[in-house]
């Protein structure tokens, strides 16, 4: 099997940037109390706002949770196992699908006058759209937070439905993925967990 150094060498980026992105980042489960600043969060969208989805459509929205009204607001949506990490992070972030995307269509897609108007006639339609392509735009707001050389804890376990009703009820959006933001506290990481080989998930014909 190729060593991981060598491999290392056949990409761009130097290693180093590829273990702050990838080898080296972990899931933190604590945070210390150092704060996240509203430059390092803009800093990090400029980054996840080239973010590949389809049709350019950039469904992906994101309610940013730092102050303690917030957070007593968010807190009881949490899994109960959630409950404490979120309560502790500096900067909790909602990352939600906006079923009326198309309504941007007119600026993120221009050359196509009428897509707005092929997204108009299903809402439904629209939610698996959207979903898929703020899925996308998720896995880069991960990586946008560890370029920034902060940690990030995301989270599926909560009560959607009533994330939903709590912050998004005059708006489509629909939270997908709560994550926490900051510097890693004490005893952050669980044991590192074994990834599977390239043999085992990639084919070649």
């Amino acid at each position: 099997m190729t060593s991981t150094a060598s491999l290392a060498d056949a990409l761009h980026l130097p290693q180093d940037v590829q273990d702050l992105l990838f080898r080296e980042a972990r899931t933190a489960n604590t945070f210390s109390d150092e704060p996240v600043s509203d430059e390092q969060i803009q800093a990090i969208y400029d980054l996840v706002k080239w973010a590949p989805t389809s049709m350019n459509t950039q469904p992906l929205r994101a309610l940013v949770v730092r102050t303690p009204e917030g957070k007593e607001r968010l807190l009881p949506h949490m899994a109960e196992g959630n409950r404490a990490k979120t309560a502790a992070a500096p900067v909790t972030v909602v990352l939600a699908a906006d079923t009326d995307f198309h309504e941007n269509l007119p600026k993120t897609f221009p050359h196509k006058p009428d897509a707005k108007d092929m997204f108009a006639g299903s809402e439904e339609a629209r939610a698996e759209f959207a979903k898929l392509n703020s899925l996308l735009q998720v896995g880069y707001f991960i990586i946008g937070v560890r370029a920034a050389g902060l940690a990030a804890g995301p989270m599926t376990g909560f009560d959607a439905a009533g994330i939903d009703k709590e912050f998004f009820a005059d708006r489509k959006w629909h939270s997908l993925v709560v994550v926490n933001v900051g510097k890693p506290g004490e005893n952050p990481w669980f044991d590192r967990l074994p990834r599977l080989d390239y043999d085992e998930v990639v084919e070649a014909v």
